[in-house]
């Protein structure tokens, strides 16, 4: 089948340029509010955490403050623990569920380690409901040194100094419907390539790294996660999104080859939590608690297994 068939930007074999990036630039439209959905409540934590700004996006005339969380007592000696949500602005529960864990969990943890929570990575893709930034770029396949995603280089640059302290990193990630009728076809239409249709998984699952893997840490943010809300199958071959199950409901990707986020550190524990918002067993809600879980637990494993 042919590009053309799925997007409407492009000619089918032929990778976009200019040209075509521009047409696509212009259909994106603004839906939310980046300064009133993350900002704001960033700013109603100041009192029990540290907010510093990071960096900062300029697209056109639109301007971001990258923001990032911290504990207030953060002290040399404890372990560091890495939250990141938001690296896809359509992946609503990545965002809201971290803020949701430092309004709610964030202070349980004082004293015992060191939190660094970027809520939001990527803001106008935030407000777009969109996978990539401007440039139809993804961020979550360039998280390296002086990348040409803005949000990726700026997450790069402030996790520089933990890249060999850090303890544990989880990145909040969802998986949608939107992803075969929309991301995935304009991926293949921006590369020239035939879009071949996948299959959505219903339910919540965990990425592990494939070249450090950590099953009894993934085990334990399902089982936590298992709770709240339901975890994915396999399809009929035995695979999620393509990759073979692990275990239920955790495959494995190479995390740092792929430039993914959860591979900025050299962390002991990574792992990138994938939430279904479509599926009629689960509310908004439901997924941020997902989220939520998931990073108590990964915490609360690593916390108490700090050498593996």
């Amino acid at each position: 089948m042919s590009n053309q068939a799925f997007y409407p930007i492009g000619t089918p074999g032929q990778p976009w340029g200019a040209a075509e990036r521009a047409e696509w630039l212009a259909r994106q439209v603004k839906h939310r509010s980046y300064a009133d959905d993350v900002l704001r409540v960033v700013d109603g934590l100041r009192d029990a955490y540290d907010v510093a700004q990071y960096g900062e996006l300029s697209y056109g005339t639109e301007h971001y403050p990258l923001l990032a969380v911290r504990s207030r007592d953060w002290r040399d000696g404890l372990p560091v623990l890495v939250v990141t949500g938001g690296v896809h602005g359509y992946e609503t529960s990545g965002v809201h569920g971290a803020l949701q864990f430092l309004q709610q969990h964030g202070r349980d943890y004082a004293g015992r380690a060191n939190l660094l929570v970027v809520p939001c990575v990527s803001p106008w893709a935030y407000e777009r409901i969109h996978r990539w930034n401007p440039d139809a770029l993804d961020p979550n396949r360039n998280f390296v040194k002086h990348s040409p995603a803005g949000e990726s280089a700026a997450l790069v640059d402030l996790l520089e100094p933990l890249r060999d302290i850090a303890l544990m990193h989880i990145d909040l990630h969802e998986t949608t419907d939107s992803d075969e009728s929309e991301f995935r076809p304009a991926l293949a239409a921006r590369d020239g390539k035939s879009f071949e249709p996948g299959e959505v998984p219903d339910g919540f699952y965990l990425v592990d790294d494939t070249d450090q893997p950590q099953p009894d840490f993934q085990q334990a943010v399902i089982e936590a996660v298992a709770k709240v809300t339901h975890i994915a199958p396999a399809d009929a071959r035995g695979e999620i999104i393509g990759s073979p199950l692990l275990m239920p409901g955790v495959i494995k990707f190479p995390v740092k080859q792929w430039n993914l986020c959860a591979g900025i550190t050299n962390a002991r524990y990574t792992t990138t939590t994938e939430v279904y918002p479509d599926s009629p067993r689960a509310t908004p809600q439901q997924c941020n608690d997902a989220q939520v879980a998931a990073i108590r637990a990964s915490i609360d494993y690593a916390l108490a297994h700090p050498n593996g």
